[in-house]
């Protein structure tokens, strides 16, 4: 989500907007190329998250389905905080609800840009029927410190990963990321020589911290002038400040949101909460410039030759950031025959963010994998 911010500021169409499709034409519609708001839902009360008050919770389509999505006050209440490097609070949660879970692996759920442990409402609880739940607040995300001046880093994240594993969890592990949470884990289970990392989960899999990253896809090639003045603008703290209270504020979030879901019933106020209420936390611009502007970190193309553990791969099709005819989602498209151990699944109708779009599509890859690898 990286990019939604610039695409929001500078009106630029997403990228994969750019494409026309014969059956349906253009993908986005209007000024800004986002689709219409949709009508609300019935509201049911519920509690913010992080430092927020009370707001109005959403009824979640996966409810209708038989799916377990958990509250945000739920959430809260299932988190603690563990410092890392003597001198960072990070938040973190962990949930089971199975005398089974003992003897499954651990899993640690890793978000992405902008997002935070409620981003996993919809998978935690039945995640949990067969394991033990670690999810984590990224430093600069969430409930988690903001450091003023840190300077954020791909390697920065993941070893605050491997940190966790080995403190916190110590069981090997799998590794569950979206977006940089995804790339996070696979950098993290590229450096692990202690065995922490029992098995990876990479969900729309990111090319790098920004989309510097992905400097041999053309649509980036064309941009790339537009991104490096974005940046060198993004240092000037009033701009910054500016671009940052535009992103952040909830007309505009809900229109990036639908923009990257393929289910929009999914975008509801709840989301927009999880996302905002962090952003308004002190550090969080700091954090939102830092991310934008710094080195985009190592390429996943580098990574996955020294991944020899189980790998599940999977891609929503309608992602406008890592598309999958862009050159990471042609990478991994083309990894399951070229290597055993990794297991491709594309999600017909889903976005950027796999997990929350549809959960359910999810699920129906997700756990078998999981059983065939707790088996082996």
């Amino acid at each position: 989500m990286a990019a939604a911010a610039l695409h929001d500021v500078v009106r630029l169409r997403p990228l994969h907007s750019l494409q026309q499709r014969k059956d349906r034409g253009p993908r986005f519609r209007g000024n800004l190329a986002f689709p219409r708001l949709y009508s609300n839902k019935p509201p049911i009360l519920g509690l913010g998250y992080g430092n927020r008050s009370l707001i109005t919770c959403y009824r979640d389509q996966s409810l209708e389905s038989g799916g377990s999505v958990l509250g945000l006050s739920e959430i809260k209440e299932k988190c603690s905080k563990w410092q890392w490097k003597g001198q960072y609070f990070i938040n973190y949660l962990v949930s089971s609800s199975s005398s089974n879970a003992e003897a499954n692996p651990p899993l640690l759920l890793v978000h992405g840009f902008g997002a935070s442990i409620p981003h996993w409402r919809r998978n935690i609880g039945t995640l949990a029927q067969d394991h033990t739940v670690y999810a984590i607040d990224l430093l600069g995300f969430g409930a988690s410190d903001k450091p003023q001046g840190f300077s954020y880093t791909m390697e920065a994240w993941a070893q605050l990963i491997l940190d966790f594993l080995n403190e916190v969890v110590q069981k090997p592990t799998v590794l569950i990321g979206n977006s940089v949470g995804s790339l996070a884990c696979l950098i993290a289970a590229s450096d692990s020589s202690q065995n922490l990392v029992r098995g990876l989960v990479l969900l729309n899999c990111a090319g790098g911290m920004n989309n510097k990253a992905i400097v041999d896809d053309w649509r980036i090639k064309l941009l790339l002038p537009l991104l490096l003045l974005f940046d060198f603008l993004l240092k000037q703290r009033r701009i910054a400040t500016a671009v940052f209270e535009r992103a952040k504020q909830r007309d505009n979030l809900r229109n990036i949101l639908l923009s990257i879901y393929g289910n929009k019933e999914s975008v509801d106020d709840e989301l927009v909460e999880i996302i905002n209420g962090p952003a308004n936390d002190e550090g969080a611009l700091d954090a939102f410039v830092s991310i934008i502007t710094g080195p985009p970190g190592p390429n996943p193309v580098q990574l996955m030759p020294r991944i020899k553990l189980p790998v599940l791969v999977l891609w929503g099709d309608q992602d406008p950031f890592t598309p999958l005819d862009g050159p990471v989602g042609k990478y991994f498209s083309s990894l399951p025959s070229q290597s055993s151990n990794v297991s491709l699944f594309v999600l017909e109708g889903v976005g950027h963010c796999p997990h929350d779009d549809k959960p359910d599509l999810v699920h129906e890859k997700l756990l078998p994998w999981l059983a065939q690898l707790t088996a082996s």
